[in-house]
C-alpha cells in the first residue's frame, strides 16, 4: 500500500501559509436598545475576571437586579453616542483594521469584540479557514490588566482549545511606556490643545477605573496608567491630573475618581478643564457619554467656566502609525 492511498481524493484542498492579525477591542451591544445592551452586559459582567466575585454570588445579584434596571439606563446613554455606522468602538475599530490592511502587506487583517459581535472565536476560525496558520492576536488595551489583557487572551485561548490543527500564536504586549504609544498621544494631544479657544488651567487624563482590589492582588494596570501619564507629561513639558472613571458598585476603586475631580475643581479656582483617555485605543460609550457629556455636565453645575474633551487616537495619523510600528515588531520574523 503506498502512502495515504486510502484517503479520500475529493477532500477539499487546506489554506496554509497565511499570517494574519487579529485587533480585539472590548466589546459592545449590536444595537442601543434594552434587549442588546442586556444581552453585552450579561457577557460582561458575567467573565470572572471582570467581577471576581463567586459565581453562586455573584449571578443571583446580576441576573436578578442589574440586568432588569441598567440595560435600559444603558441604552439610552448608547442612543446618544451611537454612529451612522454603529457603536463607537466598532467604528473605529474596524477603520483601524481597514488601514493596517492597507499598511501590512500580505496580512490578513481582522477585528473582534472580547463581548458581542464580531466574536474572537469565529474570527479566528475564519482567519484559520482562509489560510492563516500563523497569527498575532492584538488586544487594544495599552495598560495591562487581568480583567482586560488577560481576559482576551483567556478567550483566544478557548478558542483554540477545540481547534484539532491550531496556528501558531503571538499576542502584543502592553504597550503604555512604548515611545510610539507616548509620541502619538503627545502629537494628538498638542493639537487638539493648540485648536482649543481657551486656555485649560488643568489637563486630566481619565483612565478607566478598577477595584483597588485589583491593585492589592498585584495586578499591575496602576502602575501602566500612572507611568503612561508620567512619561507623557514629561514628552510634553506639562503637568496632568490623574484620575479613574467609571466606578461601579459598592467596592472600593482606584482614586482620584473623575467625577468627584471635575466637581471639585471650580471651587478651587480650576474653571477651565480638558480632559482626555489615554487609555481608550478609540472611542466608546465611556469617553462620549461618560466624559464629554457627563462629565461636563457635572464640571459646569459645580461652577466651571470652559470644558472640552480630547477625543482618542481612534484612526487618527499619529495612532495608526503607532499601531503599525508596534505590529510590525510582533510580526518580525513572519512576515
Amino acid at each position: 500500500m503506498k502512502p495515504n492511498e486510502n484517503l479520500p481524493t475529493d477532500h477539499p484542498a487546506i489554506a496554509v501559509g497565511k499570517v494574519g492579525l487579529l485587533l480585539v477591542n472590548l466589546g459592545t451591544p449590536d444595537a442601543p436598545d434594552r434587549a442588546s445592551v442586556r444581552r453585552y452586559l450579561g457577557e460582561f459582567l458575567s467573565d470572572q475576571r471582570v467581577v471576581e466575585i463567586p459565581k453562586i454570588l455573584w449571578q443571583p445579584i446580576l441576573r436578578g437586579i442589574i440586568l432588569n434596571t441598567r440595560p435600559q439606563k444603558s441604552a439610552k446613554a448608547y442612543d446618544l453616542v451611537w454612529m451612522e455606522e454603529g457603536s463607537p468602538l466598532a467604528v473605529f475599530t474596524k477603520r483601524q483594521s481597514a488601514q493596517l490592511s492597507e499598511r501590512l502587506d500580505n496580512v490578513v487583517v481582522d477585528w473582534a469584540m472580547r463581548y458581542g459581535n464580531p466574536d474572537i472565536a469565529t474570527r479566528l476560525k475564519v482567519m484559520k479557514e482562509a489560510g492563516c496558520d500563523r497569527i498575532l492576536v492584538a488586544p487594544l488595551y495599552p495598560q495591562y490588566s487581568g480583567a482586560t489583557t488577560a481576559s482576551v487572551n483567556d478567550a483566544v485561548f478557548a478558542a483554540l482549545e477545540k481547534m484539532r490543527w491550531q496556528p501558531a500564536l503571538r499576542t502584543l504586549p502592553p504597550y503604555y511606556d512604548n515611545p510610539a504609544y507616548i509620541d502619538a498621544l503627545a502629537v494628538n494631544l498638542e493639537q487638539q490643545l493648540s485648536a482649543l479657544d481657551f486656555r485649560p488651567d488643568a489637563v486630566i487624563a481619565s483612565f478607566h477605573g478598577m477595584p483597588l482590589r485589583t491593585l492589592e492582588l498585584g495586578d499591575p494596570y496602576h502602575c501602566h496608567c500612572q507611568k503612561t501619564a508620567r512619561l507623557l507629561s514629561e514628552k510634553m513639558g506639562m503637568e496632568m491630573t490623574v484620575t479613574f472613571q467609571s466606578r461601579f458598585g459598592r467596592a472600593k476603586w482606584l482614586e482620584p475618581a473623575t467625577d468627584s475631580t471635575l466637581q471639585a475643581m471650580p471651587a478651587k479656582g480650576i474653571k477651565n478643564v480638558a480632559i482626555f483617555a489615554p487609555g481608550f485605543s478609540s472611542d466608546c460609550l465611556e469617553t462620549l457619554e461618560e466624559l464629554a457629556i457627563q462629565g461636563k455636565e457635572q464640571f459646569m453645575e459645580a461652577g466651571g467656566d470652559q470644558f472640552a474633551y480630547l477625543p482618542c487616537l481612534n484612526d487618527s495619523p499619529p495612532s495608526m502609525d503607532m499601531m503599525e510600528a508596534l505590529l510590525r515588531r510582533e510580526l518580525s520574523g513572519w512576515i
